[in-house]
């Protein structure tokens, strides 16, 4: 079907009969919009000006700011897709839990209305939120320890996200600062939304984790620590509120991004509770032993088996197929990783994590 014919002949619409006007429009392209940037935006936030600085220079977009076009390749981008297949806090979560694309869209939420509200970049801290996470390889953080040893420097997902896995993207090198240090054992991001992503980074999967962990009978939300309940309340949402208001005021009066001393304990003293109560109890420190014993087994196949890997060269130096090897487990998903260690590895069906089921066929 080609639509409708509209009310002014050339014209095809969507629906029948709508006759709702937009009035006289003054398109706006890109640089246009970069000239209201100055009058909208807070003195000290970050600016979109032309293609933007990027590893490879390119020619700027008609309509999009290099923010803008930043945002939409990641949300377009395979590695973002497979983050709807990796853990958050459970491995093959349930309906109602997340996994690590549902915790980057709440960050990224977070992260837009504190933005908005200061006057910074809400499209630059988008960007930043959307491809935080980007370099987490499968089943969360227990990839890092499986795969850390096998990297020079160590495996961490903060750079490896904006230098290994979003790199074909040739992103602003703001947007890459800002995922690359979005941790806070990184250095500090070099622009403002980028600080705030950091914050509301936290702010989310401290608040989340433990909603996820009530609904699974992990945890009982009536045994929050005292301090978090006087000062952000139980419920997400509530804690969510408070958070995001904290830093805004906070932010407003001191002139730089951060959050105030009383919320900031409430904040370390729920993610205190949640790695003890969640991430570090012990069906989780088992799994994740488990788990790490498989990735690395995936990685020597792949190193003694290149021709199982995509893209492996046969004169490759053992220094660049280890590194390709560690590449691509680390962009798989929880039940690919699975799949590919039952059908490569005979690996024993029972020490997989719950929940996994017949893999598909590759």
């Amino acid at each position: 079907m080609g639509g409708h014919s509209g009310l002014q002949p050339g014209l095809r619409q969507a629906h029948a009969g709508v006759a709702v006007g937009l009035g006289p429009l003054r398109v706006l392209e890109r640089e246009a919009r970069e000239a209201l940037e100055e009058e909208r935006l807070a003195p000290g936030a970050t600016r979109a000006r032309g293609a933007g600085e990027r590893p490879r220079p390119e020619e700027p977009d008609p309509w999009r700011t290099c923010f803008e076009r930043d945002r939409d390749r990641i949300l377009h981008s395979p590695a973002f897709r497979r983050l709807a297949g990796k853990t958050q806090v459970f491995v093959f979560p349930d309906d109602h839990q997340r996994t690590r694309l549902t915790h980057a869209l709440e960050v990224a939420q977070v992260a837009r209305a504190i933005a908005a509200a200061l006057g910074l970049h809400e499209a630059l801290a988008e960007a930043i939120a959307l491809g935080h996470d980007c370099g987490h390889g499968p089943f969360g953080h227990a990839s890092e320890d499986a795969l850390d040893p096998l990297v020079p420097g160590g495996f961490d997902h903060a750079p490896w996200g904006a230098d290994v896995t979003l790199a074909p993207l040739n992103l602003t090198r703001e947007v890459s600062d800002g995922i690359r240090n979005h941790s806070w054992s990184r250095p500090a991001p070099r622009t403002p939304e980028g600080e705030v992503c950091a914050l509301a980074d936290r702010i989310a999967y401290t608040t989340h984790d433990a909603e996820d962990a009530s609904r699974a009978g992990v945890v009982d939300l009536a045994d929050l620590p005292g301090l978090v309940v006087e000062r952000v309340g139980r419920r997400r949402s509530t804690q969510l509120a408070r958070f995001v208001e904290d830093v805004v005021r906070t932010s407003q009066e001191a002139g730089v991004v951060g959050m105030s001393e009383p919320m900031a304990e409430a904040l370390g003293a729920l993610r205190a509770w949640n790695y003890e109560r969640i991430y570090l109890r012990p069906d989780s420190l088992a799994q994740a032993r488990a788990v790490e014993g498989l990735l690395r087994a995936l990685v020597e196949h792949y190193v003694n088996h290149p021709e199982d890997l995509p893209g492996a060269e046969t004169d490759d130096s053992d220094e660049e197929r280890l590194r390709r090897a560690v590449t691509y487990v680390a962009g798989m998903t929880d039940r690919f990783a699975c799949a590919q260690a039952v059908r490569l590895l005979a690996w024993p069906l029972d020490r997989l994590p719950k929940g996994f089921d017949t893999p598909w066929p590759r």
